[in-house]
C-alpha cells in the first residue's frame, strides 16, 4: 500500500462551537493537573532529582503549570552514553519501520490535539489559533519527514561506470542532542527530534525550561507510537549545566538547536572544540534570531499591507524569530500607513491566553523585563505613538507597541527584541527600502508589499533573507511549501520542512563493486 501524498494539516476553526467547546473542556482538564510532577527519562528509566524545574503560567504568573526534574551533569553524561548504546540497534531498523512510527505518532497527536493545545496555551500563553497552528505544524513535520526518509531510502541516481556496480546510501550520524525553543514549543521540538529519529539517530532531548511539558507530551506520543526505549531520552535542565555538558561531550555526534543568536553562537563554539576521545567533527544545525522587515512600497495595497504587518508583528506577542519587527514604508504613503496601522492595532485586546485574547502575555519575567527595557530605549530613538506600557498585574502583559520615525541604525532597528514592539522606518524610495532591509546582521524572513512586478523581481535578487514573501505576511511558513531557515546570524539555513532537511542528520556512503 502506497503512502498518500503529503498535505498540510488544516488549522481548526474556533468560531465552530464544537471546536470551541472542545478546547474549553481541554483547558479545564489540563488545569486540573496543574502542579503535577514528571520524571526525566533515560533509556526508559524514570529518574527523580533533588532540584526541580517549574513551568509557570505566564497569564497568571503565580500559577505552577508543572514540575520537572532538573538534571545534573552526571545525568546528562549518562543520557548521551545510553543513547549511544541504543543507537547501535536503532540504526539498523529499516527506514520503513521508522517512518511508520512517525505516521502513527502523527495520528496520536491528532487524537490528543485539544489536550496538547491546552497545555501550550497554559505553559507559554498562545491563543487558540496560535496553539493549534503549532500542533498542526508538528503533525506536518511527522508526516513530511516520514515520507522523506522513504524517498532517501530508495535507490539514488548515479552515473554508470563501466565494469562497476555502484550504490549511494544515506546512513545516520549517531547519538545527538536536540535543544528546542519555547516559542514554537511543540512544532519545532517535534520537527527537530523526529527528523533525527527517523533518519536512524538517537536523541537526548533537552526541552526549554519555559516549556518542558511540550517535551514530556512528545515523549508520551512517541512511546505510544512504539518507539523503542532509549531512542528518545527526556532530560530537562539548565543550559549552562546540562546543555553545555551535552554539547561538549566527546560522544555527541550532532546538535540541533533553535533559539537566540547568543546561545547558538555559544553552542557552535563549544561544539567546535575537539575533546579527548572525539572521533568526528560535530555537526551543528542552528536556527537563531531574526530582525525581520516588511517593505511597504508606494505602489502597495495599503489595507493588505497594514493587515500583514499587524499579523506578523503582534501574532503571539511578536515572540517569533520570523515576526515583523520593522516596517519600512515609502515616504509617499508613510503618514497614511501610520494612521491605518494605529487604528488596526487599537483593535487588539490584551488578556489571558485561556480566554483567547488576540494578544496574550509574554512568556516569562525575563522576557517581560527585557522587552520593557527596549521600549524605553525606543522612546529615545523614535516617537512612541501606541502602547508601550505593561498592563495587568496577574500575568506578563505588555501592550502592542508602535514606535515611528526610527533611524535605520537605531538599536530597536537592529537588535532582536522578541516582543510586541514594532519599529516603523521611512524610506525615500524602493532602493532606500532595500538598503535598510539588508542593514542588519540577520537574514531570516522578509516581505514586500507592492503591485510593481519589476520591484518584486529586484527584491527577489537583492533582499537577502532565507524566506522572502510578497504581498503576504512574513510569518506562517508551512511544512513542504515554505522550507524555513535564514542567512547570516539567523543560523545555518537548515530549511526545516523542506527536501534538504533530513540530509543534515545523515551522511552519504558509497558502495562500489568491480564486476566482470
Amino acid at each position: 500500500m502506497s503512502t498518500p501524498k503529503f498535505k498540510n494539516e488544516p488549522i481548526l476553526d474556533f468560531s465552530d462551537k464544537k471546536n470551541l467547546s472542545k478546547i474549553q473542556k481541554a483547558l479545564e482538564q489540563v488545569e486540573s493537573k496543574f502542579g503535577q510532577e514528571y520524571p526525566l527519562i533515560i533509556n526508559g528509566e524514570k529518574i527523580h532529582t533533588d532540584a526541580k524545574l517549574k513551568s509557570i503560567n505566564p497569564s497568571k504568573k503565580g500559577q505552577v503549570v508543572s514540575v520537572f526534574q532538573k538534571a545534573t551533569k552526571e545525568l546528562a553524561e549518562k543520557a548521551i552514553l545510553e543513547a549511544i548504546k541504543v543507537f547501535n540497534k536503532w540504526k539498523n531498523v529499516p527506514p520503513k519501520k521508522r517512518a511508520k512510527i512517525l505516521f502513527k505518532a502523527a495520528n496520536i497527536v491528532r487524537r490528543r490535539r485539544f489536550e496538547i493545545n491546552a497545555w501550550m496555551i497554559s505553559e507559554v500563553g498562545k491563543n487558540y489559533v496560535e496553539a493549534d497552528a503549532d500542533t498542526a505544524e508538528a503533525i506536518d513535520f511527522l508526516e513530511f519527514y516520514g515520507r522523506e526518509i522513504l524517498r532517501y531510502s530508495k535507490k539514488q541516481p548515479l552515473t554508470k561506470v563501466k565494469g562497476e556496480d555502484n550504490e549511494l546510501v544515506y546512513i545516520p550520524l549517531g547519538a545527538g542532542v536536540v535543544i528546542p525553543p519555547w516559542n514554537f514549543p511543540f512544532a519545532i521540538l517535534v520537527g527537530m527530534t523526529s527528523a533525527a529519529i527517523v533518519t536512524g539517530n538517537t536523541v537526548v532531548l533537552k526541552p526549554s525550561s519555559d516549556s518542558p511539558m511540550m517535551g514530556w507530551l512528545f515523549y508520551e506520543v512517541m512511546e505510544e507510537a512504539g518507539l523503542p526505549k532509549g531512542v528518545l531520552n527526556f532530560v530537562p535542565g539548565s543550559g549552562s549545566e546540562v546543555g553545555d555538558t551535552l554539547v561538549s561531550h566527546p560522544k555527541t555526534r550532532f546538535i540541533a538547536f533553535t533559539g537566540s543568536k547568543e546561545v547558538g553562537l555559544h553552542i557552535n563554539q563549544l561544539a567546535a572544540q575537539h575533546q579527548p576521545g572525539q572521533f568526528w567533527i560535530k555537526r551543528v544545525i542552528a536556527e537563531m534570531g531574526g530582525k525581520d522587515s516588511i517593505i511597504v512600497d508606494d505602489e502597495a495595497n495599503l489595507t493588505d499591507a497594514v493587515n500583514g504587518v499587524v499579523t506578523s508583528a503582534f501574532g503571539f506577542q511578536g515572540q517569533k524569530c520570523s515576526a515583523c519587527s520593522r516596517a519600512i514604508v515609502n515616504e509617499k504613503v508613510y503618514d497614511k500607513f501610520i494612521d491605518m496601522l494605529k487604528e488596526k492595532v487599537g483593535q487588539l485586546k490584551v488578556g489571558p491566553a485561556k480566554e483567547n485574547y488576540p494578544v496574550g502575555p509574554v512568556v516569562s519575567s525575563n522576557a517581560y523585563n527585557s522587552i520593557l527595557s527596549y521600549i524605553e530605549i525606543g522612546k529615545t530613538e523614535g516617537r512612541l505613538i501606541y502602547g508601550g506600557n505593561p498592563c495587568g498585574d496577574e500575568g506578563f502583559y505588555i501592550e502592542p507597541t508602535i514606535i515611528i520615525d526610527v533611524e535605520p541604525n537605531a538599536r530597536i532597528s537592529l537588535e532582536e527584541i522578541f516582543g510586541p514592539v514594532l519599529a516603523v522606518l521611512k524610506a525615500k524610495d524602493f532602493n532606500h527600502a532595500l538598503e535598510i532591509a539588508n542593514n542588519t546582521e540577520f537574514g531570516l524572513t522578509g516581505s514586500v508589499y507592492t503591485t510593481n512586478k519589476k520591484k518584486i523581481k529586484r527584491a527577489k535578487e537583492e533582499f537577502y533573507v532565507g524566506n522572502l514573501y510578497f504581498n503576504r505576511k512574513c510569518t506562517g511558513a508551512l511544512v513542504g511549501g515554505h522550507p524555513f531557515g535564514g542567512f547570516n546570524m539567523s543560523g545555518t539555513d537548515s530549511k526545516a520542512g523542506g527536501r534538504d532537511y533530513l540530509l543534515l542528520f545523515m551522511q552519504a556512503k558509497l558502495w562500489s563493486e568491480k564486476i566482470n
